[in-house]
Order: structure tokens, then C-alpha cells, then sequence
């Protein structure tokens, strides 16, 4: 009997195209040319730092400024912006250079890659993705020196190029330190300039050409003109980003750990930055362990929410949050449909945001319990740990650097795990497709609350 060859899926293929890419990574930084000192790291930090570069995420064992040499954050930054990017965008790219033309597996590919409805235009989109991340990315970098370069001297050059990239990319790695943007906490162009690219990045190419598509067609700019999509990502990002915004800067007004000692002005950039910052990108203007309680939770919140679909960011993304918060209103004022902005929610993406949802959330409480058992650092630095590696953030409490290989390895898993997203992980492995005319089964009423 002839046995039936494997042809692998395109979710297949976007959840495991991720992996070669962090062991060659790995193995590079494990040579003794990327390490600062001549002597080569030991390979878990070699490994982890591979893989939180890959997956954008940001926590780090090692300082990146101390430990890895020119050539070691040259691999650093290349696997940020592979990361970043997508693989298969990278590897689409290079194929459009080639043959200059795309085949139907590799339009299937690239629209799976950004969970696209459509295969419409997708070489042009893919141009659109890569000239305007370079453009942005170079327009960061060149704001960027005007504040490096008078105090860091020509690698103020280096180091403003590899932030932008991290900033753009929502990868929260730098190389300035070990205390991230904390000496530039109260300097209004970095505080803006790193906003301005981690909104970037993480509010999604989507949004990006809807918002230029209605800027050419001069109209006026407003929520009415943008479609679903951009009207969901962008009033939730803006909410977020404010809301957690006041709370932040009511808990921390009086700590003189973080803002209590600034002034006001400074108290509200600070807490703007950091409400920005938890949205995935990991950069760190105050120390994390420094916040209160209250901070500390609506960082949490933030963390896992994350950015906008179709973007550089992590999270359960903003789309999904703003639909589950507008499905429950449904539920509760008894109504057969879920409605935002005049427009109803189809079922296929009420189901697709629950299994998100409740995906991500099992990847944090499974992380969570399994640190529980090789750490004993608190609840709270554990949890924030957890959630910063599941939503690819990259904040955290101090404690990332005195993990021991135990939790090392699980903080990688849980960085993979989250970068490629819970759901793509488990249709990955679902290699039956579901039969539509299959006998449904009965169906019979039960007491729900």
C-alpha cells in the first residue's frame, strides 16, 4: 500500500519556521566571536537570548550591552527584525527578489503568515510591509542621535540603529545598559520617539494603509472613514493606552521608588511610557519591581492584552480583548448578536477570539504553575514573568537574571509558545480537517451562572 507523502500546512509551517531560525541564532552567540570577553556564554543563555530576540520579546539573562560583542549584537538584531517581521515574510521577500513573482503556496503562505482573509494584492503588501518598516525604522534611528550621539560618540550611531530596530519591532532589547531607558526616563525625545515606534509597530500594517487609503483619498481623518478593523484596533489602543495611563500615574504619584520624586510633568510622561511600553515592547524607564501593587496588576492587564493583529506586537491583541469585553454586553443585555460601531461580529471570529483567549490564558497559568515549582520568588514576580514572556513583552521584575536552567528553559518555551500564538500552535498540530457535513450532534439546554 502506497503510504500518502506529508505535505505539511501553512499554519504548520509559520508555527515551526521560527525554530531553525533560534538554533542557528543560538549557535551563533554560543561562539566565542559574540561574546564581549572572547569566551563563549553558556549555551542555555546563548538559547534563551536567540529565542527572546526571535520572538520579540525582550527578557534577558545576560546584559546585552556587556556580554555580546559587535558581532554577537549584529546576530541579536538581525533575529529582531526576523522575528519581527515573520520568517516567512523574510523568506517571502527573498523569493520576490528572485523569481519576482509568487506562486498560489506562497500567497497562501504570506496570508496565514499575517492572518489575512484575502489573497488579494499580496505582493504589493508585502512591498508596502517592507518599505515602510525600513523608512520608520530609519526615521527612528535618525531621532535616535540626536540624543545618542552628542553623549555616546559614533556608537551613538550603533546603538540608535539597533534601538530603533527593538523599538519598531516591539522586542524591549537595547544596548545601552543593564537598566534598559531608566537614565533616559525623563527625556522627552526618547520618551517620544520610543512611543511613537512601539504604537507603530504594534497598531498593524492593516490599519497603517487604511488610515494612508484615507489620507489620499483626502478625506477627513476620522473613525467613520476606516473600516472595522481600524476603528476596533484603534479606539482600543487609545483607550488602553490613557486608561492605564491615569492609573499608573495615580498608584506611583507618591512612590518615590519611580515618579513620586518628579515633576509633574515628568510624572505624566512617565506614566504615558510606561502604559506604551506594557503593550508588548518591554522597555523600561522605571524599575518593575519598584511599582506598587496597583501598578504592578495594570501592567499585568496591559501585558496581556498586547498590541493590534496583523503587527509586530504580542498579546491576546486588542481586536479580540475589544470583542470578548462587547460579546459578555451582548450576553448580558440579551442580545442573539455581538454589534460594534454599526457593524455585527461574525461567529467565526467570536469563536477564533475565545480560543485565543482562553489558549493564552492556559499558557500563563500552565507557565505560572510550572516556575512555581523550580523558583521561590513570589507570586506576583512570578506572574509578571510568565505574562511578560506569554505576550512577548519583555518587562520584568528583576527576576529573569537569577532564573537557574529550570526556569530558563520553560521562560523559552513560553516565549515560543507565545510568538507564534497558542491558537497556530494547536492547529498546527490538528492535521484532520473538520467535515461540514458530518452528523451534528443533538442539542439539549443546560444551566449556565
Amino acid at each position: 500500500m502506497r503510504r500518502r507523502r506529508f505535505k505539511p500546512t501553512t499554519t504548520q509551517i509559520i508555527a515551526f519556521s521560527f525554530l531553525p531560525v533560534i538554533l542557528l541564532g543560538s549557535l551563533l552567540l554560543w561562539l566565542p566571536i559574540s561574546s564581549a570577553d572572547g569566551e563563549s556564554v553558556a549555551y542555555i543563555d546563548a538559547l534563551f537570548t536567540a529565542t527572546t530576540a526571535t520572538c520579540v520579546t525582550g527578557l534577558v539573562t545576560v546584559t546585552t550591552a556587556e556580554v555580546w560583542s559587535y558581532f554577537g549584537q549584529a546576530v541579536i538584531l538581525l533575529l529582531i527584525q526576523t522575528g519581527g517581521l515573520g520568517v516567512v515574510t523574510i523568506l517571502s521577500s527573498f523569493m520576490m527578489a528572485v523569481r519576482r513573482k509568487m506562486n498560489m503556496s506562497s500567497n497562501l503562505l504570506v496570508a496565514d503568515a499575517f492572518n489575512l482573509n484575502t489573497m488579494s494584492g499580496l505582493s504589493e503588501f508585502l512591498k508596502k510591509v517592507l518599505c515602510g518598516t525600513i523608512i520608520i525604522e530609519g526615521i527612528g534611528a535618525l531621532l535616535y542621535m540626536t540624543v545618542f550621539v552628542p553623549r555616546y560618540g559614533a556608537y551613538g550611531i550603533w546603538m540608535s540603529v539597533f534601538t530603533s530596530v527593538s523599538a519598531f519591532c516591539n522586542a524591549g532589547i537595547d544596548i545601552i545598559g543593564d537598566n534598559s531607558l531608566m537614565s533616559f526616563a525623563t527625556d522627552p525625545v526618547i520618551n517620544i520617539v520610543t512611543s511613537m515606534l512601539i504604537i507603530l509597530g504594534g497598531i498593524g500594517y492593516i490599519v497603517w494603509w487604511d488610515v494612508l487609503g484615507v489620507i489620499k483619498a483626502r478625506k477627513r481623518l476620522s473613525l467613520k472613514h476606516l473600516t472595522l478593523h481600524s476603528k476596533i484596533a484603534i479606539s482600543t489602543s487609545l483607550f488602553l493606552i490613557f486608561a492605564g495611563a491615569v492609573c499608573i500615574f495615580a498608584f506611583e504619584y507618591n512612590n518615590p521608588a519611580t515618579i513620586g520624586e518628579m515633576s509633574l510633568l515628568d510624572k505624566i510622561q512617565v506614566s504615558l511610557f510606561q502604559s506604551v511600553t506594557t503593550r508588548t515592547a518591554g522597555f523600561a524607564s522605571v524599575s518593575q519591581s519598584a511599582l506598587t501593587n496597583g501598578s504592578a496588576l495594570v501592567s499585568l492587564v496591559l501585558m496581556f492584552i498586547g498590541g493590534s493583529p496583523v503587527g509586530t506586537a504580542g498579546g491576546i491583541k486588542t481586536v479580540t480583548v475589544a470583542v470578548l469585553v462587547f460579546s459578555a454586553l451582548s450576553a448580558i443585555k440579551g442580545r442573539e448578536q455581538t454589534s460594534m460601531f454599526n457593524r455585527t461580529i461574525a461567529k467565526e471570529a467570536l469563536k477564533k477570539t475565545l480560543g485565543v483567549f482562553f489558549t493564552s490564558l492556559f499558557t500563563v497559568m500552565l507557565s505560572t504553575l510550572l516556575m512555581c515549582a523550580v523558583t521561590d520568588a513570589s507570586m506576583l514576580d512570578i506572574l509578571f514573568e510568565t505574562v511578560s514572556a506569554t505576550a512577548t513583552v519583555g518587562l520584568s521584575r528583576d527576576l529573569t537574571p537569577t532564573l537557574n536552567a529550570q526556569g530558563k528553559l520553560i521562560i523559552i518555551l513560553t516565549m515560543y509558545f507565545g510568538r507564534i500564538g497558542p491558537i497556530s500552535l494547536a492547529l498546527a498540530f490538528n492535521k484532520k480537517k473538520s467535515n461540514q457535513n458530518a452528523v451534528k450532534d443533538p442539542v439539549e439546554d443546560i444551566s449556565v451562572g
